[in-house]
């Protein structure tokens, strides 16, 4: 488990908030590694192996390996027992259940004598309210990350819905402030909806925030952290597809890790800039 001040403590370390999304497609990996064992497993751990300095966090995102059934279950607790031990480690499933169903879900992500598995986080969405959250917060030391605003076009159909207290995205993460600190929850935000993040900071000062979207999604990261950095960096920003499919023939790490590099030494300008480092 990785506690607030050690994703701090790894974030001076690296000079670097970048995490690595795990969002690993059977169709788009390199057509040699099909001959492994197991093909998403051998990709998976030679982006990590190649990506492990440069990153304090890696994110599975659970529809790649679910869609492939017993094959790909195993794949990502393979890849679990794989990543680093110092990392962030993040499973994008965005369970929102309630009750029996929501305990469930997090025995199956928290609990490894159960289910194999025990990710550091779990990407939630809270529209079932309180109920949906709690299961998760019992497992002590886990984080849940709480959908907020995201990048998508549909985001306007109800995140930016008017309530009594503002836009209903706004009430969500007032509300969810209410069920633990910054030391048990982060948000989702967008790296497209930049000029929000000083709005949110309003409301989550210190929480670390989730950050999707810069890359092939077409966010800036130098806006992401002009308006959402705050002094223990507050951040942590994912590529995936730009990372993990920067090359498609047997250098395909090499090429990862280059990406990678890239993103991090603008991460180390920016932490720089912010007084962090």
């Amino acid at each position: 488990m990785i506690s607030r001040a050690q994703l701090i403590e790894q974030i001076k370390q690296k000079k670097s908030f970048l995490c690595v999304g795990l969002d690993t497609d059977i169709d788009k990996i390199p057509e040699f590694l099909k001959s492994y064992p197991d093909p998403i497993l051998e990709f998976n751990k030679r982006i990590i192996d190649a990506t492990k300095d440069l990153c304090v966090s890696y994110k599975p995102n659970a529809a790649f390996y679910e869609a492939r059934g017993i094959k790909g279950l195993q794949s990502l607790i393979d890849t679990w027992k794989y990543l680093p031990a110092d990392t962030l480690n993040i499973i994008d499933a965005k369970r929102g259940d309630i009750g029996n169903t929501s305990d469930k879900y997090a025995k199956a992500f928290f609990d490894e004598n159960a289910s194999g598995m025990s990710f550091d986080a779990i990407t939630i969405t809270p529209y079932m309210g309180n109920d949906s959250v709690t299961p998760y917060l019992a497992y002590e030391g886990k984080w849940i990350i709480i959908l907020a605003l995201t990048s998508s076009v549909g985001s306007k159909d109800f995140q930016y819905l008017q309530t009594g207290d503002g836009y209903l995205y706004e009430t969500v993460i007032q509300k969810a402030n209410t069920w633990a600190g910054a030391d048990r929850i982060m948000y989702v935000v967008g790296a497209t909806k930049s000029t929000e993040f000083t709005n949110i900071r309003k409301y989550a000062p210190d929480n670390f925030l989730l950050v999707p979207g810069v890359g092939a999604q077409g966010g800036s990261l130098e806006e992401v952290c002009r308006y959402g950095i705050t002094k223990d960096c507050g951040l942590i920003v994912n590529a995936s597809r730009s990372i993990i499919y920067a090359g498609n023939g047997e250098d395909f790490a090499d090429a990862a890790r280059a990406e990678a590099q890239s993103i991090q030494k603008q991460m180390q300008t920016e932490l720089e800039k912010a007084g962090v480092i």
